[in-house]
């Protein structure tokens, strides 16, 4: 299991990174990782770990892609760029995965332009998995297509349930088309054109999903167009600390409240958990002819490890080989 790092991408980077990497190579003793980006700060790095170097390489670059840059500029002209190098080495077949907590966008634009996408794939997708009441739920696109056509969603909405099979061992993943109501008629024209196209594929398609019920455990995938997703993620991602943070304070109200959360803390602990983005990795690029995560940008080391777990994953149900079969196998059109 070779895994392509970009040790320079996020805003922890590559303390953070490395870290991480560390965590994970004792946690999956097959992993192997290359670590891209500038060579003597990732070597000071590791020695300041203690990391074992043995199934470690770096590859060394001497450009780095920042946050703010326009994406697509930034992939043409920094050739030398810890994350365009590490797309290559992805397109070059020298690693099964590549991991980076740069820049979205420069991810997306470089996937697209380096990796390709696979034959047949109209658009990629960005694919967070986000909590749910019963476990988690992988929401499609998190953001690389901020306008749809109703095959996108289709095709979206075959590469989440091929993903939650084969990742997260659902058997038969329930999907739903995220809208503003739940009988087949409603919504806009996008969504009311891709209800038709997604019920006749070989899905376990659960009918339109509503706001409300998006978080319920009722979907193990939802699909939707780029800038709707977006939206939720964000707003979940708020959501999820605002909750911890009025918790906190009702807690620390009175000397009652103060005991009941002591004797509480471990529910407590446990729910903060459930909503921590970091326990749930990155987000797999689906459609891109390569595994590519993107973590989220302020990885930390904690963030970085759960995201080689999915990376793991991933290869181990060798998700981009059997969505590459599905897809040739299924004509999706307008």
């Amino acid at each position: 299991m070779r895994v392509i790092v970009d040790a320079m991408g996020g805003d922890n980077a590559p303390q953070a990174i490395i870290e991480g990497c560390c965590i994970g190579l004792c946690q999956h003793p097959d992993m192997h990782i290359t670590l891209v980006g500038d060579k003597d700060i990732i070597e000071k790095e590791i020695k300041k770990q203690g990391c074992d170097i043995s199934r470690i390489e770096i590859v060394g670059t001497t450009e780095v892609i920042d946050m703010a840059e326009p994406a697509v500029e930034a992939i043409r002209k920094k050739k030398d760029s810890s994350m365009v190098v590490g797309l290559k080495l992805l397109k070059e077949k020298k690693g099964d995965a590549f991991l980076t907590a740069g820049s979205t966008g420069a991810a997306v634009a470089g996937s697209t332009l380096i990796v390709k996408r696979m034959k047949g794939v109209k658009r990629p997708a960005i694919a967070p998995l986000l909590p749910t009441e019963t476990g988690k739920v992988l929401l499609l696109d998190g953001g690389a297509n901020a306008e749809c056509r109703p095959s996108f969603l289709a095709q979206f909405a075959l590469m989440g349930s091929i993903y939650m099979k084969n990742v997260e061992g659902v058997e038969n993943p329930a999907l739903g088309l995220v809208n503003n109501g739940a009988e087949a008629g409603k919504g806009n024209e996008l969504t009311k054109a891709a209800y038709k196209l997604i019920e006749k594929l070989p899905v376990n398609f659960a009918g339109n999903a509503e706001g409300r019920d998006l978080v319920n455990g009722d979907y193990d995938v939802l699909v939707c167009d780029g800038f709707t997703g977006n939206v939720i993620m964000k707003f979940m991602e708020g959501m999820a600390k605002a909750l911890m943070t009025m918790i906190k304070k009702e807690l620390g109200a009175s000397v009652r409240t103060k005991l009941g959360a002591a004797i509480a803390m471990p529910a407590f602990r446990n729910f903060k958990k459930s909503m921590d983005y970091k326990e749930y990795g990155g987000a797999l690029l689906l459609g891109i002819d390569g595994a590519v995560v993107k973590a989220h940008g302020s990885s930390d080391a904690k963030a970085i490890k759960s995201a080689l777990r999915q990376v793991a994953g991933i290869i181990g149900g060798d998700v981009v080989n059997v969505i590459r079969n599905e897809i040739s196998k299924t004509k999706i059109e307008d």
